[in-house]
């Protein structure tokens, strides 16, 4: 037997751990055991309690289903959500522009907030969003980028805070040009459970919320999660 530090054979028995024979290297004080088992899941079953959640089910659902802790899969959520980008594709210019926002809660019901999301009339899927409360303070910040495209048409539903941004020449007020937006928003509520209108499920933190919309576009996308290892 050798040291897996310093592969030095001075080795000296250190007692036991988690059942098995520890060992102590005399040179370096590396402690180990002989035949250590492999720790945490495996990249298929993370893979698959992902796609789980952003096809409709809970935290604790899959937990349920699954026996694994609802933490260890929030812990892969975020994860796998940690490095995606927000940004929109700089080669998507929409020549009409729909924005609307979708109502949520985060702790407790009567601690409202908001999805602000952006879509191309013309094209599926969202292309900018952003989370926060319904005041113009939220909405200028997707205003900074969305009022470099120069749209055409930047159509909205009636909530005063547009007109002090958009331009009269260049807004359109119309629930019933609004189908694309309304329809992604409805996908938002379908795919995860934490947005449907009447669930047991709901978000504790804005952070985790974030990072669920987050990958659920990435899915909604590109048709998988990423790769953990």
């Amino acid at each position: 037997m050798h040291c897996r530090a310093c592969e030095s054979t001075r080795i000296k028995k250190n007692g036991f751990r988690r059942g098995k024979p520890s060992y102590r290297c005399r040179d370096c004080g590396y402690q180990f055991v002989e035949s250590p088992t492999s720790k945490g899941y495996s990249t298929e079953v993370k893979q698959r309690c992902l796609e789980m959640y952003v096809n409709g089910m809970g935290f604790r659902a899959i937990a349920r289903v699954t026996g694994l802790h609802h933490v260890t899969v929030i812990n892969w959520v975020k994860q796998a959500a940690e490095n995606l980008s927000d940004e929109p594709n700089d080669d998507e210019i929409p020549e009409i522009t729909e924005i609307d926002e979708l109502q949520t809660f985060v702790g407790n019901k009567r601690n409202k907030v908001w999805i602000w999301t952006v879509v191309n009339h013309w094209k599926p899927g969202i292309i900018l969003w952003t989370l926060g409360d319904r005041s113009s303070q939220t909405f200028e910040k997707l205003w900074v980028i969305i009022r470099c495209w120069h749209s055409f048409w930047y159509v909205t539903d009636g909530y005063p805070v547009y007109p002090s941004y958009i331009a009269p020449e260049d807004h359109l007020i119309s629930k019933t040009y609004m189908t694309r937006v309304e329809g992604e928003n409805t996908r938002l509520r379908h795919y995860l459970a934490r947005l449907k209108r009447k669930t047991l499920c709901y978000s504790k933190s804005a952070i985790v919320l974030k990072y669920s919309i987050r990958l659920l576009l990435h899915y909604l996308r590109f048709g998988t999660v990423p790769v953990l290892p």
